[in-house]
């Protein structure tokens, strides 16, 4: 296969089709609405449904009775709409089917506004509808992993009976990047047995996220976690770059964890020793992983486009047996790597380790540069 100029929304869209996408249904909200521009005349010359719904509460709604009836269906959006399908995601996560959701994140809280952000982070990997369940979260850092992750996401969801999201940020879906498309797959005939299907003589299945008896609610939530433990079993992700005798990582994801690398490889010329880890899974988070950093190194550096939401859950793996610092600009700022290797310098001569937590100190940081 040849490798092309993709702008990134058109990329996971035209990869989503390849992946065999039966329907597409969403609704227009920036930075991800090339992706509805795309598929509004990719599907129908493919003889696939598309359809822009009134809202995202109709898009997901629709997207949930597709999933029903076993096809590979999608829809893709950004903050404020994510916000507006989350009775609908935990409904879905509740009657165990699979789909993919894109959600190109923006600054918020709020309308917000439309500029690369990574402030989704909690919402997609800790928040969602009410109830125990979880969801895939893979976030990508180049067109290519995006079109190569969604590409692949449908088989995740498919195969774990959930819903499998792709989060990239606005800077993502906006950039044009070379990249090569997968084969096109045929869509799928057969329908899965769990599908609910229509028609005198056929067995009757019904799909449900209601349970009157909390003991029947119960099993279908120790179900879902069964099936979860396999996930984070099987499914961690994450990229590893100059870890080799590394006093200091670095982690970061998405474009984060991208601008981070340039810092890094700049200090490491410097003969700083540091490294890199971007988690790719961000749900299920490489915890083990994490954990087992940070035995091998003095300092940890977290690095995300908003105020430190994976820095919790870095936290959390750490469990103490290392200082942690952070460094992160929201609202849609995107940080430079020279902002970034400024922390490194800094880190490697005098860390902060005055017992205050990491997101006081930096916040103490900006105030002291006027941001």
């Amino acid at each position: 296969m040849t490798r092309e100029f993709w702008k990134g929304n058109e990329a996971f869209a035209e990869a989503a089709v390849r992946a065999g996408l039966q329907a597409y249904f969403g609704y227009p909200i920036t930075p991800q609405t090339e992706a509805l521009e795309y598929m509004s005349h990719r599907m129908p010359e493919l003889g696939r449904p598309f359809l822009q719904a009134e809202s995202e509460l109709g898009a997901i709604n629709m997207v949930y009775g597709a999933a029903c009836t076993g096809a590979r269906v999608m829809t893709s959006t950004s903050g404020p709409g994510t916000s507006l399908m989350m009775e609908g995601l935990s409904y879905i996560a509740a009657t165990e089917v699979p789909i993919v959701l894109v959600d190109v994140t923006r600054g918020g809280p709020g309308l917000g506004n439309i500029v690369p952000s990574q402030q989704d982070y909690n919402q997609m990997v800790h928040g969602g509808g009410h109830g125990d369940y979880h969801q895939i979260v893979l976030a990508p850092a180049s067109v290519q992993e995006t079109v190569d992750i969604t590409y692949n996401m449908f088989d995740l969801a498919e195969k774990y009976l959930t819903i499998g999201v792709v989060m990239i940020d606005g800077s993502i879906g906006q950039m044009m990047e070379p990249a090569e498309m997968p084969p096109m797959l045929e869509i799928r005939k057969d329908i899965p047995d769990w599908a609910v299907r229509g028609g005198a003589g056929k067995d009757r299945r019904v799909k449900t996220s209601i349970y009157f008896a909390a003991e029947d609610m119960e099993k279908t939530n120790l179900r879902m976690m069964r099936r979860w433990q396999q996930v984070i079993k099987n499914e961690i992700r994450y990229k590893e770059y100059f870890m080799d005798g590394a006093k200091i990582a670095v982690v970061g994801y998405g474009s984060a964890g991208r601008i981070s690398l340039s810092a890094v490889r700049t200090a490491r010329r410097q003969g700083i020793p540091v490294g890199l880890i971007r988690p790719i899974s961000l749900s299920p988070f490489p915890r083990k992983l994490i954990r087992e950093i940070a035995e091998q190194v003095d300092s940890i550096l977290v690095v995300e486009m908003n105020t430190g939401m994976m820095l919790d859950d870095v936290l959390s793996a750490v469990q103490g047996k290392t200082h942690v610092e952070f460094y992160g600009r929201s609202g849609g700022v995107i940080p430079f790597p020279g902002e970034i290797l400024k922390e490194i310098e800094r880190i490697s001569k005098k860390p902060q380790k005055d017992g205050g937590h990491p997101r006081d100190l930096w916040l103490k940081r900006m105030e002291r540069i006027g941001v």
